[in-house]
């Protein structure tokens, strides 16, 4: 059953002008200048930290501003990217579109070894209209509380993330911590695409997506956790269900899903997670289909310098949803960011869809990516990139006459703005 609309409210009303002014009004007010930042969770290095309580290497950078108060260390960070995509599948038409994301951060010390952490992420997306973006063989939600979306990515909601993290030191490497959500993200899965530096160029989201970090905007999240040094092991109660086609809205509902993960971090370059959870419900379509979701990932990061900046994410999925057969999804990301202004990345994806073909067997898809990114310009504390990128797919026999062919062929060239060195 499809939800009502939201009551339109002031953000509707905004121009898209006044949104952009906003925004980079709020990033001119911290200086560039990087500052040393402790995490969120326990004493180590900031970079550490990725998307909710997601763990990454320490080596790992986070694009954005940052600034040492008397009281508030803090953090702001932009990333706007203008895209126009094409593919020579019937199945899929030319279209300009754009991704988004802002996010705020701020931390303080409460005294006695206690640290408050603040975050707030929000997205333009949702003006792209609740069917989202062409994006071939990609699968999950709905744009009309009717139909599934198909060979297109749905957009983020306009509120991704409102949290508030307390952590309180038990000795000089252990700390346990409390993280709250209004939206946020449970203890599943590794960093979300759009944060790793494997990924965040590339402007088509992973076909896995529904197998490793869909969970990234849950609309209730409480998680409690425990860190010692390398180790982190956390549990998280949340609302398993996804957002639906309302992009505007904050959909909250009961705390009726449960998620576990050990995370280790053996050396500052590298991290890896396993995670199992409950998912009630999560798509909006099939309001009786629970799933279970398992997750494994392992990220290389390793220290920058004069050989550049590189990351390398391997990670893998598994949904059994109730009363139908599990399927899996493999992922390796990659970038490369030599000395200069250019990056290289690529992506490979192993997934099988159970939505391509109704009423049949998963089916198996793979597709592979390469782009490159090159910063063309800088205004103070803004950078400007121009990229392109292409992916070539591989569909079995029975989806061949509705792609065209073996192997669907798509591309995207772009033009982003990022807050940040």
């Amino acid at each position: 059953m499809s939800r009502p609309a939201p009551r339109s409210g002031p953000w509707r009303r905004l121009p898209r002008t006044a949104l952009a002014a906003l925004f980079l009004g709020a990033a001119g007010e911290l200086a560039a200048a990087e500052a040393p930042m402790r995490g969120a969770l326990a004493d180590y290095p900031m970079g550490r930290d990725g998307s909710g309580t997601a763990w990454q290497p320490d080596t790992a950078t986070m694009p954005g501003l940052h600034a040492m108060g008397e009281v508030w260390t803090r953090m702001i960070a932009l990333d706007v990217a203008l895209a126009y995509t094409a593919s020579d599948a019937p199945r899929s038409d030319p279209a300009a579109y754009q991704t988004s994301l802002f996010m705020v951060h701020g931390a303080r010390d409460l005294g006695t070894g206690d640290l408050l952490t603040l975050r707030a992420m929000a997205s333009l997306e949702p003006l792209e209209g609740p069917r989202g973006y062409p994006l071939l063989l990609q699968t999950g939600e709905s744009a009309d509380g009717r139909t599934p979306l198909v060979d297109r990515q749905h957009p983020h909601n306009l509120l991704m993330e409102a949290s508030a993290t307390v952590s309180h030191a038990l000795s000089p490497t252990a700390a346990a911590f409390v993280y709250a959500a209004l939206a946020g993200e449970p203890a599943l899965g590794p960093v979300a695409f759009m944060h790793r530096f494997a990924s965040m160029d590339n402007v088509s989201a992973p076909l896995s997506h529904h197998w490793l970090d869909s969970t990234h905007v849950a609309y209730g999240v409480v998680t409690g956790g425990w860190v010692d040094g390398p180790l982190k092991a956390e549990v998280s109660a949340f609302n398993g269900r996804e957002p639906d086609q309302h992009r505007y809205a904050v959909e909250t509902g009961p705390l009726d899903s449960w998620a576990a993960r050990l995370t280790v971090n053996p050396g500052a370059a590298w991290s890896a997670q396993v995670s199992h959870a409950r998912l009630r419900a999560p798509e909006e379509l099939e309001p009786g289909q629970d799933v279970v979701r398992d997750t494994a990932s392992l990220t290389w990061h390793p220290a920058g310098g004069s050989g550049g900046e590189a990351e390398t994410v391997l990670a893998v999925g598994r949904n059994a949803p109730t009363g139908r057969r599990a399927t899996a999804a493999v992922l390796l990301d990659g970038a490369y960011r030599p000395p200069g202004a250019i990056t290289y990345y690529g992506r490979l994806e192993y997934v099988q869809k159970d939505e391509l073909l109704p009423g049949q067997e998963p089916t198996p898809v793979t597709q592979a990516t390469l782009g490159i990114a090159r910063t063309v310009a800088r205004s103070g504390a803004f950078a400007w990139m121009v990229g392109v990128q292409a992916s070539l797919a591989r569909v079995p026999a029975a989806l061949e006459p509705r792609y065209g062919g073996a192997t669907p062929l798509s591309g995207a060239i772009y033009v982003r703005l990022r807050l940040g060195p």
